[in-house]
């Protein structure tokens, strides 16, 4: 079957891409001498993080933890949190998973640290966690200058053992111009060395210093400090990371296809993909790069400039050849928002249908 045979709207990832993403990606990381945990919640798919694994992948990073959950279950057994964690049932979950895999947290207030540590002595473990580390972000995180307070308060939880630092500079999605990324590394890149030297100074080891997010990937590869990288855009890339000129569009494995329905006046063709495909997501911290809400693949004259629930509005510039019934495909704005709105993807080369890799790790809740 080929892929414009398929039932629209269709989320689709292109075979051949996927894998050369994620082998450059490794190999980069290699050969600078660091460790790849990519964050899995761009693809949420175990399908695609066995496919990691395979190109050299030590561990995986997850936003949530039924992401940690599908992992171990799946035999995966190297995964870090990257957010704190909080509260009797969640904090339950964690020990579960301590008791069948590596499991490292990330923490950043004494409070939390407080209400784990009482799970852990009840039941005899002793967990590893990273301290976050705020790069400019402004969400999670201590700043650099206050790693090692934070450290010292922490100490006083003996169930829990600080391996080290950790930061995500997510505001370089904020961004107005794609020169900037450099200077988002650099901040990056200085808020995790200041850190770990007052930590050092103060008598603390750290095995890991970590970071993480595609478009500053390049630019951090070569300091020496850091040791642990985890992107995860990456493996598809998307019009986020094109905008801010972290790859060409050839290089964007993901796709939703849809069918152009309707053409109700000039200058306007609907197509069958809104925002329950897409999502209304114009950059996760304000990117002001983007132009409508995803791009159309070989039509540069199309611009979606709306999205309703199950339909958008294509806006023409000029003339298009596309007619009412044709198919085309769109790179989303933030592929993680959009995979995370299907339960399986259809994997293709050229134009036939080769497999479908399930998106097995998109649940988050819990029936009561």
């Amino acid at each position: 079957m080929k892929i414009y045979d398929l039932v629209t709207p269709a989320f689709l990832v292109d075979l051949d891409i996927l894998e050369k993403n994620i082998k450059e990606a490794a190999e980069l990381a290699r050969g600078s001498g660091k460790r790849l945990w990519p964050m899995v919640k761009t693809h949420k798919s175990t399908e695609i993080a066995a496919m990691q694994k395979a190109a050299g992948a030590e561990g995986f990073l997850v936003g949530t933890l039924f992401e940690a959950e599908r992992l171990v279950e799946k035999g995966f057994t190297n995964v870090m949190v990257a957010y704190p964690v909080a509260g009797k049932e969640n904090i339950g979950r964690i020990v579960n998973l301590a008791k069948k895999a590596r499991v490292i947290l990330s923490i950043d207030c004494v409070k939390a640290a407080e209400q784990i540590n009482v799970a852990l002595e009840e039941n005899g473990i002793i967990l590893e966690y990273l301290i976050i580390v705020d790069s400019g972000l402004k969400r999670f995180g201590v700043l650099p200058e206050d790693a090692a307070r934070l450290a010292k308060e922490l100490a006083a939880y003996k169930s829990l053992k600080l391996i080290g630092i950790a930061t995500h500079p997510g505001h370089v999605y904020g961004l107005g111009r794609p020169e900037e990324v450099k200077k988002i590394a650099f901040e990056e890149i200085n808020a995790l060395k200041t850190a770990a030297e007052i930590l050092e100074k103060e008598g603390f080891n750290l095995e890991i210093i970590a970071t993480g997010s595609t478009p500053t990937f390049r630019h951090v590869l070569e300091d020496e400090r850091i040791n642990v990288l985890r992107p995860g855009n990456y493996v598809f890339y998307d019009s986020i990371q094109v905008a801010l000129g972290v790859v060409p569009f050839e290089r964007c494995a993901f796709s939703v296809m849809g069918t152009v329905i309707s053409n109700p006046r000039p200058g306007n063709l609907i197509v069958d993909v809104g925002s329950k495909c897409l999502g209304l997501d114009r950059g996760a911290h304000g990117i002001s790069l983007l132009k409508g809400y995803g791009t159309v693949v070989g039509h540069p004259e199309l611009t979606l400039v709306s999205l309703s629930e199950e339909v958008g509005k294509l806006e023409v510039d000029g003339k298009t050849s596309l007619e009412v019934g044709e198919k085309i495909r769109i790179i989303p704005n933030h592929a993680c928002a959009a995979c995370n709105m299907t339960s399986y993807l259809v994997g293709f080369r050229g134009e036939e249908v080769e497999r479908i890799i399930e998106v097995d790790m998109r649940n988050g809740t819990f029936r009561p």
